[in-house]
């Protein structure tokens, strides 16, 4: 049964408004996700939140959502949008707010023959680039994405937004480096790098399954250390004064592209 919170110092409230921070969702093992379209995609997925925030909302995405959490056995509340606005950190808060346990992906339960293609980013800074990564591993069928070193929180309020819904769609491991490289030597996988210093074009090898596509950080690249350890280093034409492309583009392209040589197969 639904209940209903409209005190703003009601400790659940408390609570859940503290997983906008990185420490309480790692303590608690929790993020936030807010919006019908979001959670639409994750109950499509077959995840539903374990509480569930609404104003009362009419739209029937949110009257679905919310039979699917009573069906369910799940905390549905209801409160008001001043409350949902406090714990979603804006002013215009969506319909719907969900508390959800966080989705990390051991990295030796990934079976890296369920896909052909798969996303590896390196000290991503961007909540932004990683949310859109995301959609891009999702569109191109990817079997996941794999978060090297100290990577911006996937969990964090901005990153699953920008995600839309992607981010319940693909599986999400963190790994240090020394850690990726001796799992991924243990059975196939062809990685792939991008530099201005490789000397193919990204369009002359023929890929091979599975790909890892290793994208660097926004800001200086791989590490030449990182390089060194690809088995391809491929860079992509610039034919204007830009000298590289958003990290999140590129990921897209080099994506596109294996899609593409897999598809033509």
């Amino acid at each position: 049964m639904a209940r209903e919170i409209t005190g703003f110092s009601n400790p659940l409230v408390k609570r859940v408004r503290s997983l906008r921070e990185k420490k309480f969702r790692k303590a608690e093992g929790l993020f936030l996700a807010e919006g019908l379209r979001i959670l639409t995609e994750a109950r499509e997925e077959g995840v539903l939140p374990e509480m569930l925030f609404h104003a009362g909302s009419t739209h029937p995405l949110a009257i679905d959502l919310i039979a699917a959490m009573e069906a369910a056995g799940g905390d549905v509340i209801e409160t008001t949008p001043d409350i949902l606005s406090k714990i979603s950190g804006k002013d215009n808060p969506q319909a719907v707010v969900g508390v959800y346990r966080d989705r990390l992906t051991p990295l030796a339960k990934l079976d890296r023959t369920k896909a052909d293609i798969w996303i590896v980013a390196q000290s991503l800074r961007d909540p932004g680039n990683l949310g859109t990564i995301l959609r891009t591993g999702d569109a191109v069928g990817a079997g996941g994405l794999i978060l090297i070193d100290d990577c911006v929180d996937p969990f964090s309020v901005e990153s699953v937004r920008a995600s839309m819904g992607a981010l319940f769609t693909q599986p999400i491991t963190q790994a240090r480096w020394g850690e990726f490289m001796h799992w991924l030597r243990q059975g196939p996988g062809e990685l792939i790098g991008t530099s201005l210093k490789a000397t193919h074009d990204y369009q002359e090898p023929r890929y091979q399954s599975p790909s890892f596509l290793l994208v660097g950080n926004e800001a200086q690249g791989l590490p030449e250390s990182y390089e060194a350890e690809c088995d391809l280093l491929v860079k992509m034409p610039m034919l204007g004064k830009a000298d590289s492309l958003n990290a999140a583009v590129a990921c897209a392209v080099m994506a596109y592209e294996l899609l593409n040589q897999k598809r033509a197969k």
